[in-house]
């Protein structure tokens, strides 16, 4: 049965359907929106929300809703920082841009022409790899996130290696989303500059649009009180959990910022890359950036598809792109643990939109969005908060129907293959390194980093179930292969990764 509350603010949105019209004065079509984002706030449990819309040049909307954290009592406001993950990308191009309008670099450049030691697994591909490419997630290189994602390497060892990154499709002939080759790019940036990217984000960014509250990095963001604190889902309970630090690769995802300086940032892109009149950017390279460089699949694409049913999904230079009722939208989203950001642009419309939350992958950033862009084009017909939520609480059920299904096939009266002593050791592979198996008393425990260890509860057979210590990374199953010729303990594998044994 539906939750009274919910049912209140059904109906309160379903108000704001029928009384906006478009012919009203912006005023009113503003304190609407306002209205709506903070009902639908609600209707998804985000302890706190930050949304800037930008209209013909001019901030209309800039404003905080809810609370910085559950644990505390803090308002968020326009000035509260959140992690603006890969939101990131698109500052990043046009950092490169700018480069590109020196002279100092082309977008098809061979990468190794600045960067003699840049090696990827193919050497076709490392020879042949442009700028470019840098940018359009189709290098034919799969999703590498676990050399970051709570591990303990360095920005220079994490691109050493990717030369271990077997091709998972042809190069230039697919599409997976790659955040290490942004890693890449702003390594580029440094060399090509003579400026680290941190610095040149700062000095050719950030000071020129007058984006006084934005942070290259997580450590760098800490001077900042004003801050929001991620949330997540454990054991049914939002609760308040720590950062994830995205700085290893920060030119991927690692900037904090503000929906006031963010809607600075959308002024500069929907003005063609000026500031009051000054051109950072030219014409050309500006276009560059927005143009689709690649063709996404629709079943690669958003879910939101389901709603929006576009005809075209394509990529450009840090940007995500669809077709929206005969309107190019230019969007991206931005996710790590607890937190989450989208930015929107319709230049047709000279309309921008940025949202920030404090609560895990809560797509009501997709249903404001839409919604603000419905309000502006003169359609107020669909409530988005309700039929993203519907959309997604549909995706949930059959996650959990497919977790109900992996439960069914666990074989339980099962025993492991060795004695548990068996199973601790070293395990090594080339591309993700070292993890340990742990004996502690009766229990195995392995260490993937300093960061992230995880608790070995027996599954079945050499199978066992991994209880992360960030508990709201979920569970996973772990497996043990034995040699054929003794029955020894040989690798473990989590996922596709296989790692082997190289010492007790």
């Amino acid at each position: 049965m539906q939750r009274v509350g919910d049912r209140i603010a059904v109906l309160i949105l379903l108000l704001f359907v029928v009384s906006t019209g478009f012919g009203q004065n912006q005023s009113e079509l503003i304190q609407k929106l306002d209205d709506y984002i903070e009902v639908a706030r609600q209707q998804w449990e985000v302890p706190g929300l930050s949304v800037a819309i930008v209209k013909d040049g001019q901030v209309v909307l800039s404003k905080g809703y809810g609370v910085r954290s559950l644990a505390a009592t803090e308002a968020v406001d326009h000035n509260t920082i959140f992690s603006i993950g890969s939101t990131t990308k698109a500052m990043v191009a046009a950092a490169m841009g700018m480069l590109v309008d020196q002279g100092l670099v082309s977008w098809e450049d061979k990468v190794i022409e600045h960067m003699p030691d840049f090696q990827l697994y193919d050497p076709y591909v490392t020879r042949e790899l442009r700028v470019k490419d840098l940018f359009t997630h189709n290098a034919g290189l799969g999703n590498a996130d676990l050399l970051w994602y709570y591990n303990d390497l360095e920005p220079d060892e994490i691109l050493k290696r990717m030369r271990n990154l077997k091709p998972a499709y042809p190069f230039r002939g697919g599409y997976t989303y790659q955040n290490i080759m942004y890693l890449a790019a702003g390594k580029l940036i440094a060399s090509v500059s003579g400026k680290s990217w941190v610095e040149f984000m700062q000095e050719r960014v950030f000071v020129p649009l007058g984006m006084t509250n934005t942070y290259p990095t997580l450590e760098i963001s800490q001077k900042q009180q004003n801050r929001s604190i991620p949330h997540h889902h454990i054991d049914n309970k939002i609760t308040p959990i720590e950062d994830c630090s995205a700085d290893p690769i920060a030119p991927a995802g690692a900037i904090w910022s503000s929906v006031n300086d963010m809607a600075k940032w959308m002024q500069f892109l929907l003005d063609t890359g000026k500031v009051e009149g000054r051109a950072l950017l030219e014409l050309e390279t500006y276009q560059e950036l927005f143009k689709p460089h690649i063709i996404i699949p629709q079943a690669q694409f958003y879910p939101t598809t389901a709603l929006t049913k576009p005809t075209w999904t394509t990529y450009g230079l840090g940007w995500f792109q669809h077709d929206y009722h005969g309107y190019a939208l230019q969007f991206h989203t931005g996710s790590l643990p607890g937190t989450v950001a989208i930015i929107g642009l319709v230049p047709e419309l000279d309309l921008g939109v940025y949202v920030l939350g404090n609560l895990d992958h809560a797509e009501v950033r997709h249903a404001i969005l839409y919604q603000v862009i419905d309000a502006f084009r003169g359609e107020t017909d669909k409530d988005w908060s309700t039929a993203c939520k519907d959309l997604y609480d549909s995706i949930a059920t059959i996650q959990g129907l497919q977790r109900k299904e992996q439960m069914l096939a666990r074989q339980i009266k099962t025993k492991t293959s060795r004695p548990i002593n068996d199973y601790a050791g070293i395990y090594f592979d080339p591309l993700w390194g070292e993890v340990e198996i742990i004996k502690s008393k009766s229990i195995l425990e392995l260490k993937v980093s300093s960061q992230l260890t995880a608790r070995l509860e027996h599954w079945h057979y050499d199978t066992f179930n991994l209880k992360w210590s960030k508990k709201w990374m979920g569970d996973s199953l772990l497996s043990f292969g034995l040699a054929e010729t003794d029955g020894s303990v040989e690798s473990l594998s989590i996922g596709n990764r296989r790692y082997r044994r190289i010492s007790d």
